[in-house]
């Protein structure tokens, strides 16, 4: 049995290690594509595996637990052994990841407790989380067979707080499910966030994060772990090769001889985990959000990340310039050439049916009734759009509406017909409608567009998405309120009725079916749509919206069929094109590029 240990070396059956790791997220890429993924990554000359977990997907509702198809982590981790990997897992509750809510479920908005901290109450959900949760890497253990070589107890605390007893809870809780490889925590790598992110009173290795000037930040890792000491390794947890993107704001791309200069210099002092080796994509509803000052900033689908690999799963000139310097440092690395997918050749689809989100309404979702609003956590829903309706009575005169306090962007119909779109630069600004009427019926369609994933935000109520104060008509709040919770999932997206119809310039559903010779990834076109997200044969493809800077979304192969196609598109803007084009290549707004 191999065994690993932790002293002023990383010790592999009692030699001298060097963790060379890409981190790998499971649920950003499907699952008939890990081994594409992981045999590139040992293909490379590397030996370890990173990946975080993320409970809201593992716990996505309270107390229902899911570790199968796309979620099997012990799947993903067997299939790494296979392939000769090792592995780090990063199971805490908060992950980061540029993930929505960081990881955290969303359905914790609902209970009276201080994430992230010592709170009893927080901990005990955390700690029935880790029962299910805690098999499942128990067995994997290097020491009971398996690639784990270690656990991180929890993720860049240091730029969070700094109670000791959170992180000493977590580590009692790890142990509890019988962890027992070592543990790390991993911080940025100057002073105040490794003394407030850290256990080394415990004996537990700190980690830095960062992205170049290694020999500075293993410097300052260094030096505090002297200080404190303790002597160790050095690793960077979290060497960032490239950077997330968010909509409107020009994609981010690092110089790849730079970028492997910067790498090879961290190897020869220490061990590294690449983030991102595989970026993947942003699927679903499961982007997070950036919080700047009083802003938040949603951060786009595509997780690509400026990454070793591409989001398709191919090698970029960053990987090959990588798998030369490592082989010039090292010649007898075991390498190989890396697996190349093949992408679809540009082919046109036709839209074959539309309807709009008011005719189909009543076949999708049965409507809450109460008082006053309800937040969207407060209806039971996480992800997705919630869509209030109130039958407002004529007074005389224009009506002058306010929204209080909603989140994220809502758009506005008087009897059906868009009146205005507000988000959180204009929330709050008031809007008169006069139509005359005895009777206007108001709908308020508000979309989650992500929570924050880093921060001080995440305790901020601003989390809760929804309408969370109310309504105002004059000076008043508006009453007794229909609430249609729309998560748009498989479930609901099968009972869309198309018999219905759509008129230019409404929100609604619009159908494609296409046949396919052989399915291969590709990316769809949607430059011609406004804002919404598509589905193709149940899998929700993720969010696009015309801002940019990605008109493009990926589809990989593995949601095709060889032979028929059915692709739901929701579009919110009433912005429709009869075609869209299915191609090799993304779809890049160039006029916001830097």
């Amino acid at each position: 049995m191999e065994t690993f240990s932790i002293a002023q070396d990383f010790l592999l059956n009692g030699q001298p290690f060097k963790i060379l790791s890409g981190a790998v997220h499971y649920f950003r890429i499907p699952r008939e594509d890990w081994y594409h993924t992981l045999y590139n990554l040992k293909a490379l000359g590397f030996n370890t595996v990173e990946t975080y977990v993320p409970w809201n997907l593992h716990e996505a509702a309270e107390g229902v637990y899911d570790f199968q198809g796309e979620l099997d982590l012990g799947g993903f981790l067997d299939l790494a052994q296979e392939l000769g990997l090792y592995a780090i897992i990063r199971p805490s509750p908060y992950i980061c990841a540029e993930w929505e809510f960081g990881g955290l479920p969303a359905w914790l908005l609902t209970k009276k407790i201080r994430i992230r901290s010592s709170d009893p109450a927080f901990l005990t959900y955390v700690e029935r989380y880790y029962q299910r949760l805690g098999p499942i890497l128990t067995q994997r253990q290097l020491q009971r067979g398996g690639p784990i070589l270690l656990f991180q107890v929890e993720n860049e605390y240091g730029s969070y707080g700094e109670d000791k007893a959170y992180l000493q809870q977590l580590k009692r809780l790890m142990e509890q499910e019988g962890w027992e490889m070592p543990f790390v925590t991993s911080d940025g790598s100057w002073l105040a966030t490794l003394k407030a992110g850290t256990l080394v009173e415990e004996g537990i290795l700190p980690t830095a994060n960062f992205g170049s000037k290694a020999q500075e930040n293993f410097g300052n890792l260094q030096a505090f772990m002297q200080e404190q000491g303790l002597e160790g390794p050095l690793m960077c947890m979290e060497f960032w090769l490239g950077w997330f993107n968010r909509w409107q704001e020009a994609i981010i791309k690092r110089d790849p001889e730079e970028t492997v200069a910067a790498i090879m210099e961290t190897i020869r002092l220490g061990s590294i985990n690449l983030y991102m080796f595989h970026g993947g994509t942003n699927f679903g509803f499961m982007n997070g959000c950036s919080a700047r000052g009083n802003r938040d900033l949603p951060q786009v689908t595509s997780y690509d990340y400026d990454a070793l690999l591409d989001e398709v799963g191919n090698p970029t000139p960053k990987y090959y310039l990588l798998q030369e310097a490592l082989h010039q440092w090292n010649p007898d690395l075991e390498q190989k050439e890396p697996l190349v997918k093949v992408l679809m050749e540009s082919q046109t689809i036709k839209r074959k049916r539309s309807v709009s989100l008011w005719a189909t309404l009543d076949k999708l979702a049965t409507s809450q009734q109460s008082t006053y609003p309800m937040t969207m956590e407060e209806l039971g829903q996480s992800l997705g759009y919630t869509l209030y309706r109130k039958q407002v009575a004529y007074d005389g005169q224009p009506q002058s509406y306010r929204l209080v306090d909603v989140s994220d962007r809502a758009q506005v119909f008087i009897n059906l017909e868009h009146v205005v779109t507000q988000d959180q630069d204009s929330v709050g600004t008031p809007f008169d409608h006069d139509s005359q009427a005895r009777y206007d019926q108001l709908d308020i369609l508000v979309e989650n567009q992500g929570r924050v994933n880093y921060g001080h935000k995440l305790l901020a109520p601003s989390q809760q998405k929804g309408i969370r104060t109310g309504v105002m008509k004059d000076l008043h709040f508006l009453t007794e309120w229909e609430q249609f919770p729309l998560a748009f999932d498989q479930d609901m997206l099968s009972k869309i009725d198309f018999a219905g119809d759509w008129e230019s310039g409404q929100p609604g559903f619009h159908e494609f079916t296409f046949d396919l010779e052989e399915a291969l990834s590709c990316y769809l076109d949607v430059s011609g749509f406004g804002k919404g997200f598509v589905s193709v044969n149940g899998h929700n493809l993720g969010r696009f919206w015309q801002v940019g800077p990605h008109l493009s979304l990926y589809l990989p192969a593995a949601f095709l069929n060889k032979g028929k196609n059915t692709l739901i598109l929701f579009e919110s803007e009433g912005m429709i094109q009869d075609r869209m084009q299915l191609g090799p290549r993304p779809l890049i707004k160039k006029d916001i590029e830097a």
